[in-house]
């Protein structure tokens, strides 16, 4: 039977009122385009924010990675380390420039790339054109570990930091440790401008380069000429009026996205079975998805509870399936610390994404809270039968 409860959203768009000021303005001067007053603030408004130094609006974080690793020199049958517990977008774009990823593991401590594994991968690839890291459900990875084995080898970095933007390391901006960082404004994001990404760089030949790659590589000529292949990558006019807008709630957003998780945490806290994706003490999270694990001996499963949320009109996830066991990509190398046993197969296998919308009530938060309390509860009772 169909239930009349409103649908409580994993992670959907929450305008903050502001965004209609800067699209009418694009409207009224007929910028609506992709370039225009928008676009070139929206671009500094998150370069601001960040420190990031130089940024280029485009259509996706996607187009952000493609272009990012094309600046590095990535092309066919070079190898990428990328991590492997992530959305393929992370990689997508490797199989692009025809060169080869090669999987990397989580550690227990972020969720993110293992430095360990990492190390175990230069050992048998000593000379990767480039590595993608990435700063999953909001946190960041531990580069200082991974920058230290990076640069030992002179390899470049591309930052994943599409979920990410507003998180730090050690007091400092996600998105600005690589050579390229890239932020994704998708619907889902912490901000969006319903769909776009964003690289940043502080080399200003990299924001060059990748502002003419994504339009259409076309030389400064009176007449279109071009010499290299281009790209339809860049961000509408429009589109980035909404960023702006956004940018201006990006720090409630985080704030209550940190809530939605510590509500969570809270209301969990005598469930033994569960445990909260860990919070690094090296960086503060911006909490875009609340993620949660059960343990292994829990009688709950992931699946249990994924149903019984959708019975209730209430969307949640699991994990991300990571990108070594998907058919498209298995047939490439993964590293792990100890051959057999994966950090990110497991907490695949045990995790779960909590609703994290930031337009929940607390009315909201307690209805997925006590829905997922009952789930534990009864199943206790039905044990003491």
């Amino acid at each position: 039977m169909k239930n009349n409860y409103e649908r409580i959203h994993l992670a959907s768009p929450h305008m903050s009122g502001l965004e209609m000021e800067f699209i009418t303005e694009a409207f009224d001067t007929n910028w609506i385009a992709p370039l225009g007053e928008n676009v070139d603030q929206f671009e500094k408004d998150v370069c601001d924010y960040t420190g990031a130094g130089y940024g280029v609006a485009l259509s996706s974080g996607t187009a952000a990675i493609h272009l990012g690793l094309k600046y590095l020199g990535v092309k066919k049958g070079d190898i990428v380390f990328c991590s492997s517990l992530t959305f393929s977008a992370s990689c997508n774009p490797i199989v692009y420039l025809g060169a080869t990823p090669v999987f990397i593991d989580s550690e227990y401590e972020s969720w993110n790339m293992c430095p360990k594994a990492l190390q175990k991968a230069y050992e048998e690839y000593p000379n990767p054109k480039a590595v993608v890291t990435v700063n999953l459900y909001g946190q960041s990875a531990d580069y200082d570990k991974i920058l230290n084995i990076t640069s030992r080898h002179n390899t470049p970095v591309l930052e994943d930091a599409a979920e990410s933007l507003g998180a730090t390391y050690k007091g400092v901006q996600t998105g600005t440790f690589g050579d390229i960082g890239v932020y994704s404004f998708n619907g889902n994001k912490i901000i969006t401008t319903s769909g776009g990404g964003m690289m940043v760089t502080k080399n200003k030949l990299a924001k060059k380069k990748v502002r003419f790659w994504a339009s259409q590589s076309k030389d400064d000529r009176p007449y279109y000429f071009h010499t290299e292949i281009g790209y339809n990558y860049r961000m509408s006019n429009i589109v980035a009026g909404i960023g702006r807008g956004q940018m201006k709630v990006l720090d409630e957003r985080i704030a209550k996205k940190k809530y939605i998780y510590e509500y969570y945490k809270k209301a969990f806290e005598d469930i033994d079975e569960i445990e909260m994706m860990p919070i690094a003490d090296f960086g503060e999270s911006n909490y875009w998805l609340t993620c949660m694990t059960l343990k292994e001996d829990s009688e709950i499963s992931v699946k249990n509870i994924i149903s019984a949320m959708e019975k209730q009109n209430i969307d949640s996830r699991h994990i991300w399936k990571p990108m070594h066991t998907q058919p498209v990509f298995e047939r490439y190398p993964f590293f792990t610390v100890q051959e057999g046993l994966s950090c990110a197969e497991d907490i695949f296998n045990r995790g779960i994404c909590m609703p994290s919308d930031t337009k929940m009530t607390d009315m909201d938060l307690k209805r997925v809270a006590d829905l997922v309390l009952e789930l534990f509860e009864e199943n206790v009772s039905a044990g003491a039968v």
